[in-house]
Protein backbone atom coordinates (compact mmCIF):
# COMPACT_ATOMS: atom_id res chain seq x y z
CA UNK A 1 0.00 0.00 0.00
CA UNK A 2 3.08 2.26 -0.03
CA UNK A 3 3.58 4.45 -3.08
CA UNK A 4 6.72 4.04 -5.15
CA UNK A 5 8.40 7.41 -4.73
CA UNK A 6 11.72 9.21 -4.97
CA UNK A 7 12.88 12.78 -4.48
CA UNK A 8 14.98 15.11 -6.64
CA UNK A 9 15.65 18.76 -7.33
CA UNK A 10 13.74 20.31 -10.23
CA UNK A 11 14.38 23.97 -11.10
CA UNK A 12 15.73 24.45 -7.60
CA UNK A 13 12.66 22.95 -5.93
CA UNK A 14 12.59 19.69 -4.03
CA UNK A 15 9.81 17.51 -5.41
CA UNK A 16 8.78 13.89 -5.06
CA UNK A 17 7.80 11.70 -7.96
CA UNK A 18 5.07 9.17 -7.23
CA UNK A 19 4.16 6.60 -9.82
CA UNK A 20 0.51 6.59 -10.75
CA UNK A 21 -1.46 3.41 -11.38
CA UNK A 22 -0.48 3.71 -15.04
CA UNK A 23 3.20 4.04 -14.25
CA UNK A 24 3.38 7.73 -15.17
CA UNK A 25 5.21 10.08 -12.80
CA UNK A 26 3.16 12.69 -10.93
CA UNK A 27 4.94 15.72 -9.49
CA UNK A 28 4.09 16.23 -5.81
CA UNK A 29 5.63 19.29 -4.10
CA UNK A 30 7.54 18.40 -0.94
CA UNK A 31 5.36 20.32 1.48
CA UNK A 32 6.88 18.50 4.46
CA UNK A 33 10.21 20.19 3.79
CA UNK A 34 9.00 23.54 2.51
CA UNK A 35 6.67 24.41 5.39
CA UNK A 36 8.60 22.74 8.20
CA UNK A 37 9.95 25.02 10.93
CA UNK A 38 13.14 23.27 11.90
CA UNK A 39 14.12 23.13 15.58
CA UNK A 40 16.18 26.16 16.50
CA UNK A 41 15.00 28.11 13.45
CA UNK A 42 13.81 31.65 14.25
CA UNK A 43 10.46 32.24 12.57
CA UNK A 44 9.55 35.48 10.80
CA UNK A 45 5.91 35.24 9.67
CA UNK A 46 6.30 38.33 7.49
CA UNK A 47 8.46 36.15 5.23
CA UNK A 48 5.89 33.33 5.09
CA UNK A 49 3.57 34.16 2.21
CA UNK A 50 -0.08 33.23 2.98
CA UNK A 51 -0.65 33.43 -0.81
CA UNK A 52 2.15 30.97 -1.58
CA UNK A 53 2.54 30.62 -5.34
CA UNK A 54 6.03 29.22 -5.80
CA UNK A 55 4.87 25.61 -5.84
CA UNK A 56 1.71 26.37 -7.81
CA UNK A 57 2.02 25.50 -11.49
CA UNK A 58 -0.39 26.68 -14.21
CA UNK A 59 -3.78 25.01 -13.77
CA UNK A 60 -2.58 23.58 -10.46
CA UNK A 61 -5.86 24.35 -8.74
CA UNK A 62 -7.65 21.90 -11.04
CA UNK A 63 -4.94 19.24 -10.81
CA UNK A 64 -4.45 19.97 -7.10
CA UNK A 65 -8.12 19.34 -6.40
CA UNK A 66 -7.88 16.00 -8.23
CA UNK A 67 -4.82 15.03 -6.19
CA UNK A 68 -6.60 16.19 -3.04
CA UNK A 69 -9.41 13.71 -3.74
CA UNK A 70 -6.86 10.91 -3.99
CA UNK A 71 -5.22 12.06 -0.77
CA UNK A 72 -8.56 11.93 1.04
CA UNK A 73 -9.05 8.37 -0.20
CA UNK A 74 -5.58 7.47 1.07
CA UNK A 75 -6.25 9.05 4.47
CA UNK A 76 -9.40 6.95 4.67
CA UNK A 77 -7.47 3.76 3.91
CA UNK A 78 -4.55 4.56 6.19
CA UNK A 79 -6.92 5.38 9.05
CA UNK A 80 -8.52 1.96 8.65
CA UNK A 81 -5.12 0.33 9.01
CA UNK A 82 -4.29 2.59 11.97
CA UNK A 83 -7.50 1.62 13.73
CA UNK A 84 -7.19 -2.09 12.92
CA UNK A 85 -3.57 -2.31 14.01
CA UNK A 86 -4.26 -0.42 17.24
CA UNK A 87 -0.61 0.41 17.72
CA UNK A 88 -0.07 4.08 16.84
CA UNK A 89 -1.66 7.32 18.04
CA UNK A 90 -2.00 10.49 15.96
CA UNK A 91 -2.46 13.96 17.44
CA UNK A 92 -3.04 16.81 14.99
CA UNK A 93 -2.88 20.31 16.45
CA UNK A 94 -4.41 23.16 14.43
CA UNK A 95 -3.75 26.77 15.39
CA UNK A 96 -4.69 29.92 13.49
CA UNK A 97 -6.00 33.42 13.85
CA UNK A 98 -9.79 33.82 13.81
CA UNK A 99 -11.23 32.83 10.38
CA UNK A 100 -7.98 30.97 9.69
CA UNK A 101 -9.87 27.92 8.44
CA UNK A 102 -9.48 25.35 11.21
CA UNK A 103 -13.09 24.13 10.98
CA UNK A 104 -13.07 24.04 7.18
CA UNK A 105 -9.78 22.20 7.11
CA UNK A 106 -11.07 19.48 9.43
CA UNK A 107 -14.33 19.22 7.48
CA UNK A 108 -12.71 18.79 4.08
CA UNK A 109 -9.52 16.86 4.82
CA UNK A 110 -11.07 14.26 7.12
CA UNK A 111 -14.58 13.95 5.66
CA UNK A 112 -14.07 10.34 4.56
CA UNK A 113 -12.53 8.98 7.76
CA UNK A 114 -14.50 6.45 9.78
CA UNK A 115 -16.05 8.43 12.69
CA UNK A 116 -15.24 5.70 15.21
CA UNK A 117 -11.52 6.26 14.76
CA UNK A 118 -11.31 10.05 14.77
CA UNK A 119 -12.19 12.65 17.38
CA UNK A 120 -12.18 16.45 17.17
CA UNK A 121 -11.75 18.50 20.31
CA UNK A 122 -12.31 22.26 20.16
CA UNK A 123 -10.77 24.07 23.11
CA UNK A 124 -12.74 27.18 23.88
CA UNK A 125 -12.47 29.66 26.74
CA UNK A 126 -11.43 27.79 29.93
CA UNK A 127 -14.17 27.11 32.47
CA UNK A 128 -13.89 28.00 36.14
CA UNK A 129 -12.99 24.38 36.85
CA UNK A 130 -10.29 24.45 34.18
CA UNK A 131 -8.80 27.58 35.72
CA UNK A 132 -8.68 25.95 39.13
CA UNK A 133 -6.10 23.42 37.80
CA UNK A 134 -2.83 23.62 35.90
CA UNK A 135 -3.16 24.67 32.25
CA UNK A 136 -2.56 21.15 30.88
CA UNK A 137 -5.23 19.58 33.09
CA UNK A 138 -7.99 20.02 30.51
CA UNK A 139 -5.74 18.88 27.64
CA UNK A 140 -4.37 15.52 28.72
CA UNK A 141 -7.69 13.59 28.88
CA UNK A 142 -8.27 14.25 25.17
CA UNK A 143 -4.99 12.99 23.67
CA UNK A 144 -5.40 9.93 21.40
CA UNK A 145 -5.34 6.32 22.46
CA UNK A 146 -4.03 3.44 20.35
CA UNK A 147 -5.50 3.39 16.86
CA UNK A 148 -7.00 6.87 17.16
CA UNK A 149 -6.63 10.19 15.36
CA UNK A 150 -7.44 13.19 17.53
CA UNK A 151 -7.58 16.73 16.15
CA UNK A 152 -7.20 19.70 18.46
CA UNK A 153 -9.03 22.77 17.14
CA UNK A 154 -7.00 25.25 19.16
CA UNK A 155 -5.09 23.70 22.02
CA UNK A 156 -2.78 24.18 24.98
CA UNK A 157 -1.00 26.76 22.84
CA UNK A 158 -3.74 29.25 23.64
CA UNK A 159 -2.16 29.33 27.10
CA UNK A 160 0.97 30.96 25.69
CA UNK A 161 -0.78 32.97 22.95
CA UNK A 162 -4.12 34.38 24.10
CA UNK A 163 -3.07 34.78 27.72
CA UNK A 164 0.05 36.61 26.59
CA UNK A 165 -1.56 39.07 24.18
CA UNK A 166 -4.60 39.70 26.38
CA UNK A 167 -2.44 39.83 29.51
CA UNK A 168 -4.53 37.24 31.35
CA UNK A 169 -1.66 36.04 33.51
CA UNK A 170 1.80 37.29 34.53
CA UNK A 171 4.61 36.97 31.99
CA UNK A 172 6.65 34.90 34.45
CA UNK A 173 3.88 32.30 34.37
CA UNK A 174 3.32 31.94 30.62
CA UNK A 175 7.06 32.03 29.89
CA UNK A 176 7.52 28.87 31.97
CA UNK A 177 4.81 27.13 29.98
CA UNK A 178 6.97 26.76 26.88
CA UNK A 179 9.15 24.23 28.67
CA UNK A 180 6.12 22.49 30.17
CA UNK A 181 4.61 22.12 26.67
CA UNK A 182 7.83 20.79 25.15
CA UNK A 183 8.20 18.26 27.98
CA UNK A 184 4.52 17.26 27.73
CA UNK A 185 4.71 16.64 23.99
CA UNK A 186 7.99 14.74 24.29
CA UNK A 187 6.35 12.46 26.84
CA UNK A 188 3.45 11.82 24.43
CA UNK A 189 5.86 11.03 21.59
CA UNK A 190 7.95 8.75 23.81
CA UNK A 191 4.76 6.87 24.67
CA UNK A 192 3.90 6.30 20.99
CA UNK A 193 2.06 9.40 19.77
CA UNK A 194 2.82 11.05 16.44
CA UNK A 195 2.21 14.80 16.73
CA UNK A 196 1.50 16.97 13.67
CA UNK A 197 1.39 20.67 14.54
CA UNK A 198 0.04 23.04 11.89
CA UNK A 199 -0.31 26.81 11.92
CA UNK A 200 -2.73 27.97 9.23
CA UNK A 201 -1.24 31.24 8.05
CA UNK A 202 -3.65 33.83 6.65
CA UNK A 203 -3.08 37.50 5.92
CA UNK A 204 -4.76 40.37 7.73
CA UNK A 205 -6.44 41.35 4.44
CA UNK A 206 -7.85 37.85 3.97
CA UNK A 207 -9.18 37.84 7.52
CA UNK A 208 -10.97 41.13 6.78
CA UNK A 209 -12.73 39.54 3.79
CA UNK A 210 -13.79 36.51 5.82
CA UNK A 211 -15.06 38.58 8.73
CA UNK A 212 -17.03 40.80 6.35
CA UNK A 213 -18.63 37.74 4.75
CA UNK A 214 -19.90 36.73 8.19
CA UNK A 215 -21.55 40.13 8.52
CA UNK A 216 -23.15 39.98 5.08
CA UNK A 217 -24.52 36.44 5.26
CA UNK A 218 -27.19 35.85 7.96
CA UNK A 219 -26.41 32.15 8.15
CA UNK A 220 -22.86 33.07 9.23
CA UNK A 221 -23.77 35.58 11.93
CA UNK A 222 -23.43 32.88 14.57
CA UNK A 223 -19.76 32.49 13.63
CA UNK A 224 -18.93 36.13 14.34
CA UNK A 225 -17.91 37.08 17.85
CA UNK A 226 -17.36 40.80 18.53
CA UNK A 227 -14.26 39.77 20.50
CA UNK A 228 -12.75 38.69 17.16
CA UNK A 229 -12.54 42.36 16.20
CA UNK A 230 -10.70 43.18 19.42
CA UNK A 231 -8.18 40.46 18.64
CA UNK A 232 -7.84 41.75 15.09
CA UNK A 233 -6.84 45.14 16.46
CA UNK A 234 -3.89 43.37 18.09
CA UNK A 235 -2.81 41.54 14.93
CA UNK A 236 0.83 42.53 15.27
CA UNK A 237 0.99 41.35 18.87
CA UNK A 238 -0.56 38.01 17.93
CA UNK A 239 1.91 37.53 15.06
CA UNK A 240 4.83 38.23 17.38
CA UNK A 241 3.41 35.81 19.97
CA UNK A 242 2.99 33.09 17.34
CA UNK A 243 6.52 33.62 16.03
CA UNK A 244 7.94 33.30 19.51
CA UNK A 245 5.79 30.30 20.40
CA UNK A 246 6.52 28.35 17.21
CA UNK A 247 10.25 29.11 17.47
CA UNK A 248 10.37 27.84 21.07
CA UNK A 249 8.19 24.75 20.64
CA UNK A 250 9.13 23.38 17.21
CA UNK A 251 11.14 20.34 18.26
CA UNK A 252 12.58 17.25 16.63
CA UNK A 253 9.84 15.18 18.28
CA UNK A 254 6.99 17.57 17.43
CA UNK A 255 7.86 20.21 14.82
CA UNK A 256 5.59 22.94 13.51
CA UNK A 257 4.44 23.45 9.91
CA UNK A 258 3.38 26.93 8.76
CA UNK A 259 0.88 26.36 5.96
CA UNK A 260 -0.27 29.11 3.55
CA UNK A 261 -4.02 29.37 4.15
CA UNK A 262 -5.39 32.26 2.08
CA UNK A 263 -6.36 29.78 -0.65
CA UNK A 264 -8.66 27.25 0.97
CA UNK A 265 -8.13 24.58 -1.70
CA UNK A 266 -4.34 24.86 -1.36
CA UNK A 267 -4.54 24.81 2.44
CA UNK A 268 -6.55 21.57 2.32
CA UNK A 269 -4.19 20.05 -0.24
CA UNK A 270 -1.08 20.80 1.85
CA UNK A 271 -2.60 19.58 5.12
CA UNK A 272 -3.84 16.37 3.49
CA UNK A 273 -0.37 15.70 2.04
CA UNK A 274 1.28 16.33 5.42
CA UNK A 275 -1.11 13.89 7.12
CA UNK A 276 -0.55 11.25 4.44
CA UNK A 277 3.24 11.66 4.68
CA UNK A 278 3.16 11.07 8.43
CA UNK A 279 0.80 8.11 8.23
CA UNK A 280 2.86 6.49 5.47
CA UNK A 281 6.01 6.87 7.55
CA UNK A 282 4.53 4.56 10.19
CA UNK A 283 4.62 1.69 7.65
CA UNK A 284 1.44 0.20 9.08
CA UNK A 285 -0.09 -3.11 8.05
CA UNK A 286 -3.35 -4.83 8.83
CA UNK A 287 -2.82 -7.24 11.75
CA UNK A 288 -2.59 -10.91 10.91
CA UNK A 289 -5.16 -13.12 12.65
CA UNK A 290 -3.95 -15.66 15.19
CA UNK A 291 -6.17 -18.25 13.51
CA UNK A 292 -6.17 -19.88 10.08
CA UNK A 293 -8.96 -18.51 7.83
CA UNK A 294 -8.92 -21.82 5.94
CA UNK A 295 -10.16 -23.62 9.02
CA UNK A 296 -13.20 -21.36 9.42
CA UNK A 297 -16.48 -22.28 7.78
CA UNK A 298 -19.58 -20.10 7.91
CA UNK A 299 -22.77 -22.20 7.87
Amino acid sequence: MHADSSAKKLDGKLVRWNKSRHGQPMEIPDFSSRYLIKPGMKLDLSKCDPDEKKLIQPDMKHSGERKFEKLRDEIQLLQKVLYAQGKHRILIILQAMDTGGKDGCVKHVFSRVDPQGIFVKAFKKPSEEDLSHDFLWRIHPHVPGNGQIVIFNRSHYEDVIAVRVKKLCPEAMWQKRFKHIVDFEKMLVDEGTTIIKIFLNISKEEQKKRLESRLIMPDKHWKLNPDDLQDRAKWGEFMHAYEDMITKTSTTEAPWYVVPANRKWFRNYVVAQLVVDHLRSLKMTFPKPDWDPKTIRVI
